[in-house]
């Protein structure tokens, strides 16, 4: 049985645990303290379908594809070992050893320094909400989970019984052992609202009290996906500084702008198709629903925002749930016309939120991203079943023979159809795609990351201007004033106020007269 804190399981989750020497790696960057958040440029990937390899090392191959695109920051899904060689890594049972499917733990050190040397910094996904269903052996250690809560995924873990210090310390430790022992520069925790503990002190509050104590002059980020859309896990200090968390995931974000360019409305786009007011109030204060009751939960979701920085927000047009949860793994390029796909995504891009790519993004991948395991026996032929009848209640797929189309999430050809095809980016449109991004990652490194650093937040506006088009205003560092004005819809729109200061970005064509703007384009604009 492995041990439950093992640094490597050369032979996965049911072998044995092999003894890493944690000093044994030569790290080189002494130097490395971190970056400012308000520079972050984000880029998620998943480590197996990155490069034809899926290895950390092979990683390393494409940082400088990075540097060059502008990001500054890689985010890597989770890698804690999981059943099987291919995986998302929500399923990950062995929280400290990195997955030997992607190599060795010094492997991953390896590409943590070579990203530092680029001046790159590393953040983690991290599941502290549940463990997967295979090789999970913690509760014959310690008593692991608690039928006191319930979550998704069953039994909620034991955060605040009587004898929950055990999973407690395991979880805190895990947080400090990567940050410390593999130097990453922060991590991104998995829902969170599925961490349930009623304790007088939350694991959450915990956990940044620990990072902050540890520190000692890095700067490290946590940020947080969680639906609740909670504000006061994100609250800043009297210098402007987070006091727990650095940011949360702008689901809302992503809701208005997909639903603008797409025109889907299933599920939960249904309540924010048509919604230029959730556009405009998700831009300029981060949550679209601050209190007000959403008709696809039944109940009031959020709270006001408006007086946090920009900053406290990650905003993307795709990320691998959004791609992923779809019963195809479809990127939003797959179906959507260009016009609108840049539009949204120039709307998210130079925006005062902080940005976040999904890898492929920046050349228009033609590859899905299908969801994918590598289970065997009845815990596959039960995910097969699962992702199915997930789908049974979309008009689409009520029909058996239907819902048999989508992707068999354990067949090895789902996951090698995820594998990205590098060799697109120097073929059209695909070329083209990545000069584009590679120019406007460039207009807001000149012209919005200077003016993002010390925002004290609660300064900003937004107005309707017509169904699907918005202006929106943040004041930022200096009094300097960014504006956007939006017209995401198909027909050229008038009534903008006129574009003060100097333009520093125009997707799209500008109308014939000051206040016009054609058919998905989008206007910014930096007011000193």
């Amino acid at each position: 049985m492995p041990d439950p804190g093992s640094r490597f399981q050369p032979d996965d989750v049911l072998g044995p645990s092999e003894v890493v020497d944690p000093a044994a790696f030569a790290w080189e960057d002494a130097g490395w303290t971190g970056r400012p958040w308000h520079e972050a440029v984000i880029y998620e990937l998943h480590v197996g379908t990155f490069t034809q390899e899926g290895t950390f090392r092979a990683v390393i191959d494409r940082l400088d594809h990075l540097v060059r695109l502008g990001v500054t920051a890689i985010e890597l899904m989770p890698v804690g070992e999981f059943g099987g060689t291919r995986n998302w890594g929500y399923d990950g049972v062995l929280p400290y050893a990195p997955d030997a499917a992607y190599g060795r733990p010094e492997d991953l050190k390896a590409l943590i320094a070579a990203a530092h040397a680029r001046g790159l910094m590393v953040l983690l996904d991290v599941i502290y909400n549940h463990f997967g269903p295979e090789g999970n052996f913690l509760p014959l250690y310690a008593p692991a989970f608690t039928p006191r809560h319930k979550t998704p995924w069953g039994d909620g873990i034991d955060y605040d019984g009587p004898s929950s210090r055990p999973m407690r310390d395991f979880v805190v430790h895990n947080v400090l052992y990567w940050l410390e022992e593999f130097h990453f520069d922060g991590l991104r925790l998995d829902a969170v609202h599925g961490i349930i503990d009623d304790s007088p002190v939350h694991l959450l509050d915990e956990i940044a009290t620990r990072v902050a104590a540890m520190a000692d002059g890095r700067q490290i980020h946590l940020v947080l996906e969680n639906e609740e859309n909670d504000p006061a896990l994100l609250a800043r200090d009297a210098g402007g500084l987070p006091r727990r968390y650095t940011a949360q995931w702008n689901d809302d974000v992503h809701h208005v702008l997909h639903t603008a360019a797409t025109g889907e409305s299933a599920g939960y786009y249904a309540d924010y198709i048509g919604r230029s007011d959730l556009l405009g109030r998700a831009l300029a204060e981060g949550f679209a629903f601050q209190g007000e009751e959403m008709p696809y939960r039944g109940a009031p979701r959020g709270e006001a925002s408006g007086h946090l920085p920009p900053t406290a927000f990650v905003a993307f047009l795709q990320n691998h749930d959004q791609i992923g949860n779809r019963a195809f793994g479809d990127r939003i390029t797959k179906a959507t016309p260009p016009e609108p796909v840049r539009a949204a995504a120039a709307a998210y891009l130079l925006s005062p939120q902080i940005p976040m790519l999904f890898m492929g993004e920046e050349w228009a991948a033609s590859t899905p991203f299908p969801f994918f395991v590598g289970f065997s026996g009845d815990l596959a032929d039960a995910v097969r079943e699962g992702r199915r009848s997930e789908f049974a209640r979309f008009p689409e797929f009520r029909d058996p023979e239907q819902r048999e189309t989508i992707p068999d999430p354990v067949a090895e050809t789902t996951f090698r159809s995820a594998v990205l095809d590098w060799a697109e980016t120097i073929r059209e449109p695909h070329a083209g795609w990545l000069a584009w991004y590679n120019r406007i990652l460039d207009a807001r490194q000149r012209h919005v990351t200077p003016l993002l650093a010390d925002l004290a937040g609660g300064d900003s506006q937004f107005e309707v201007i017509a169904p699907g088009g918005v202006a929106v205003r943040w004041r930022l560092a200096g009094g300097a004033m960014l504006h956007l004005h939006a017209n995401l819809t198909g027909e050229t729109m008038d009534g903008f106020p006129e574009a003060p200061g100097r333009s520093i970005w125009i997707e799209g064509r500008e109308g014939a007269s000051a206040g016009e703007l054609g058919r998905w384009s989008v206007r910014w604009s930096v007011e000193n």
